[in-house]
């Protein structure tokens, strides 16, 4: 099914991800300690550079999925006319894997991508690709139960294309990461602060990531801000990242809905055998 890419040699020890699919890689170290988060409201924000507490907090957000894994997900992923795939899922930032359920909205088959050829099924994902299969019948467990009973030979394994669900999808399997981002270089590379947002109940910082690399400030059709933007709290929580795409707008949402202690991902898809 879904095979695991083998590391070979050490992998470098700090690495800024967060512009990884749009050209930037940067090195960083550990963040040391955090300034106290200052309380504002949005009608006081003006967009502008982030400041060195703000990217603490942003460099921090890949190291809280790792702590909290798994973490529940969800991601929406607009793939062109009115064809919608929805996923809720749990990923492993751990092992970088990933089981989940989805869903088809729309004229089924209109973008030609795999999943829109079913109405829902189960997904798995991981680094290199996915994998798909038809959901049990009259089987209410939770996804992650489900797939379990699936035989690494019922899974259908494909790598990942450029459409907006499998951009989404290696977006969200590769956020998480065991150490932060350089709060220094991530602000070097032209992130900002965009606005600040209240989700359920909640405060957030809305943050546009680093720039594509090359890329000149207040050029291009977006100013030369980058596609991704994320939501973080207070304590450098990430709690949902959006993606834009050309020529499509927003085509993909991600949220992060905090530890499922619960799930238990399968072995199957991973089998050798």
């Amino acid at each position: 099914m879904v095979r695991k890419r083998k590391t070979g040699g050490s992998r470098p020890r700090r690495t800024l991800w967060f512009s990884t699919l749009i050209g930037v890689t940067v090195c960083g170290v550990a963040v040391g300690g955090l300034a106290v988060w200052q309380a504002f409201s949005a009608d006081t924000v003006t967009e502008r550079p982030v400041t060195t507490e703000e990217a603490s907090r942003l460099a921090l957000s890949r190291l809280s999925l790792y702590r909290d894994s798994p973490v529940a997900v969800t991601l929406t992923a607009a793939e062109g006319g009115d064809v919608v795939v929805r996923v809720r899922g749990v990923v492993d930032y751990r092992n970088h894997r990933a089981v989940g359920s989805y869903r088809v909205t729309g004229a089924s088959g209109a973008s030609g991508s795999a999943a829109a050829q079913l109405d829902h099924g189960l997904i798995v994902w991981d680094t290199g690709g996915l994998g798909l299969a038809p959901a049990p019948k009259d089987d209410d467990s939770p996804f992650w139960q489900q797939a379990e009973h699936i035989p690494r030979s019922g899974w259908s394994a494909r790598s990942y294309s450029t459409d907006p669900l499998d951009a989404g999808l290696q977006l969200l399997i590769g956020l998480g990461a065991d150490r932060p981002d350089n709060p220094l270089l991530l602000a070097q590379s032209g992130a900002r602060l965009l606005a600040r947002e209240r989700i359920d109940g909640r405060d957030y910082d809305r943050f546009s990531g680093p720039r594509a690399q090359g890329s000149t400030p207040g050029t291009g059709t977006d100013g030369g801000r980058s596609p991704l933007t994320y939501w973080v709290d207070g304590d450098g929580g990430l709690r949902r990242v959006t993606m834009r795409m050309p020529g499509l707008g927003v085509p993909a949402t991600l949220e992060f809905l905090g530890r499922d202690g619960r799930a238990k991902l399968p072995d199957a898809p991973w089998a050798t055998r």
